[in-house]
């Protein structure tokens, strides 16, 4: 049985003018007596274990709002007769009326039960949720239109307040949860490790710009320990331009100034003089860069409108001018698969000289023209790039595998045949069994050099389509399934002996032997993985989501198995730096370290011993941080950072890469790629940097 607290109070006045009334005696001394036994009697009640303990006994003061629960039914019963009957006894109302004081006591009394009523009728609205109906409470306080409602209701409430509401208790399974209320120390000491870590980060790429531009500003690349420049990628400055977003990410605005005007005063021009560049190494360091510099810079919708630098206009024309040299490459080739080689100042283009492109290299462009093409308002760049992959969505394939050579021409054949005396039916002959152009060539099918980007922008371009990839553009999500179900079909083997998975390749065929050799550049693929299992959202919230299917659980397994090997390539090695190819079944040369757990499932060749500071397996340890939240992929990508610092820091200033991991101290190889400050240092930077921070389900790195 439910009893209000203000009834409890009213009873407590009615038992007293009981005990009054049949006393006859209204002198203050005899109601003072009266006054004390009763209080007694309520108190006796009020501290027994059917009272509840939080009510604070003071007569004087009424409770209002808070419900009880009563064992004791009988109690609102006897309470209400004694109300009844002190109220209607015509002895209790004679002896009122015969005196003052009784008069002004029934008054008092009247005027009490009236305030309870008029109290508790007002608070009926606010026992469930704890706040008046209609009264809506925000961190800057009450909103002005529901001040008259406040006024209403509060105008006896001034004096008769409830004491403060304390804030509900959490469980302890809820305190060990995440909340943001809660201020965990040892959370906030790992925060700030970390972000103490991408401060070094940035240190790092600093000191590697601040030797670029002390020796080498304006060339493509840094000899670091010459301390000179060198244009091995066509002379258009391709580390300014390579590394300029990273420099807006990291906030360095120093560097930004310095690169964006170097871009504004001197790229155009170089862009009209220069002679040949390869299409696809352009696109990728130096369109690219350009693209997302405009975009970094608030262009188009971008991330910031305030930038140092120039405006971000200049970006998207020097872009457009410069694509619209390299789009020869594609209208010059009679096939869809475009010519290798540009010539910037003649606006032409040719092809290799066997005639033959890496399926990589074609199929790594469509990122970057389809989103010149967005930005731009023009399709034409969209258009020509998404033919190729268009094209070879109809080639045979092996189990979604292709080969790493693709034709775009015939003229090696053709010269052939003019100048070999044959007669026309063998020539017809030859036409036939030959590889028609724009057709794979060869056999050799593996995920390393000339095969890995194929796939990773298979995924990459499909999630870059946003709401039309389930449209016209299906056919390159259904390409990157049947690929990852054929890389775990003929390609993942296990090292011998410890179980290392990785990835091999097929020199012949899928009927040829296997081949246990994996290049660095392989560990791209398990940010790949990753990336293609989830969207780009994190592990917990596509399972909660019941988004993944099984096909996703296996890829994400495989990369964080694949993850595991790229970062034991680098633990092998006396100097913790990866080489660039490794041997995992078979014994025999180690990587020098030998207190390394695998040092026998991981061989390396006296020839591929180099490093060259890439950007591979901390991109896929950033991918696969964000999307599962382990911190262990953190802590690997910091020791690979430490390595890089220790053995590949040149004092004067930039990185070098080396030739030997395996020996100390190793010896440098006299040459920092554009790259190391394109890609490596930003993927670590964003490995400690928080999640929000270029979000995967919004940005297609």
């Amino acid at each position: 049985m439910l009893l209000s607290i203000a009834s409890f109070k009213g009873a407590w006045v009615a038992e007293m003018w009981e005990q009054i009334g049949e006393s006859g005696c209204w002198n203050p001394s005899c109601i003072e007596d009266k006054m004390v036994y009763v209080k007694s009697l309520y108190s006796s009640i009020e501290n027994s274990e059917a009272f509840p303990t939080s009510l604070v006994w003071n007569p004087w003061v009424p409770v209002r709002d808070l419900i009880c629960c009563f064992e004791l039914t009988f109690i609102y019963h006897f309470f209400l007769q004694m109300i009844t009957q002190t109220v209607l006894t015509s002895n209790l109302k004679r002896d009122c009326i015969s005196c003052s004081t009784g008069k002004f006591l029934v008054l008092l009394m009247i005027g009490g039960l009236a305030y309870l009523m008029l109290t508790n009728t007002s608070s009926g609205h606010s026992d469930s949720n704890g706040l008046a109906k209609g009264v809506i409470f925000k961190e800057g306080g009450i909103k002005e239109g529901d001040k008259s409602i406040m006024d209403g209701g509060n105008r006896f409430r001034r004096f008769w307040r409830k004491p403060p509401r304390l804030p509900p208790r959490l469980s302890p399974d809820e305190k060990g949860s995440n909340n943001s209320f809660i201020h965990d120390p040892v959370k906030l000491n790992e925060d700030s490790k970390w972000i103490a870590r991408q401060q070094n980060v940035k240190k790092a790429f600093i000191h590697a710009w601040s030797g670029y531009k002390k020796y080498a500003m304006g060339f493509d690349e840094l000899m670091p320990l010459s301390h000179r420049g060198v244009d091995g990628l066509g002379g258009l400055g391709a580390t300014i331009v390579d590394a300029l977003d990273t420099a807006m990410i990291m906030g360095a605005d120093e560097v930004v100034t310095e690169a964006g005007s170097w871009i504004e005063t001197h790229l155009s021009h170089r862009i009209k003089e220069k002679g040949q560049v390869n299409l696809f190494e352009t696109t990728i360091r130096v369109l690219g860069g350009l693209l997302s510099a405009y975009h970094l810079s608030g262009g188009e919708q971008g991330m910031n409108s305030t930038h140092m630098g120039p405006k971000s206009i200049v970006y998207l024309e020097t872009a457009k001018q410069l694509a619209d040299l390299l789009l020869s490459a594609f209208t010059s080739s009679p096939t869809p698969i475009p010519f290798s080689d540009v010539v910037l100042r003649d606006h032409s283009a040719h092809p290799a000289p066997d005639g033959q492109s890496s399926t990589s290299e074609v199929s790594t462009l469509q990122l970057e023209f389809n989103y010149l093409s967005t930005v731009s308002g023009d399709p034409k760049y969209g258009m020509e790039a998404m033919k190729v992959l268009e094209h070879l969505k109809t080639l045979p394939k092996v189990e979604g595998l292709v080969p790493i050579y693709i034709r775009c021409e015939l003229r090696p054949w053709l010269l052939l045949i003019l100048f070999t005396p044959i007669t026309v039916q063998s020539c017809v002959e030859l036409l036939v069994t030959l590889p028609h152009s724009g057709e794979f060539n060869g056999e050799n099918i593996r995920l390393g050099s000339r095969g890995d980007s194929y796939y990773e922008y298979l995924i990459k371009v499909w999630l870059q389509q946003g709401a039309e990839r389930d449209g016209n553009f299906k056919y390159l999500y259904d390409m990157y399934e049947e690929a990852t179900k054929g890389i775990r079909h003929l390609l993942v083997q296990k090292s011998i002996p410890k179980g290392l998975v990785f990835v091999g390749e097929l020199p012949s065929g899928s009927k040829g032997a296997f081949s246990p050799k994996m290049d660095h550049l392989v560990c791209f693929l398990p940010g790949t993985l990753a990336l293609g299992a989830t969207k780009g959202i994190t592990k917990e919230k596509a399972m909660k989501d019941n988004l993944l299917t099984f096909e996703d659980l296996e890829n994400l397994k495989l990369a964080e198995d694949l993850a595991k090997t790229c970062f034991e390539m680098y633990t092998v090695t006396s100097t913790g730096l990866a080489p660039e190819i490794a041997l995992l079944p078979h014994r025999g040369l180690d990587g020098g370290n030998k207190s390394s757990e695998y040092m026998n499932d991981i061989i390396i060749k006296y020839a591929d011993r180099h490093n060259l500071l890439r950007p591979e397996t901390v991109e896929s340890l950033f991918v696969l941080y964000r999307i599962t939240e382990n911190p262990k992929y953190r802590e690997w990508g910091w020791q690979i950072f430490e390595a890089f610092e220790k053995h590949t820091k040149v004092d004067s200033g930039g990185y070098s890469s080396l030739d030997d991991v395996t020996r100390l101290p190793p010896q440098r190889r006299d040459k920092m790629e554009t790259f190391f400050l394109g890609e490596t240092l930003k993927y670590l930077y964003l490995l400690f940097a928080d999640s929000t921070v270029i979000p995967l389900d919004k940005f297609c790195l």
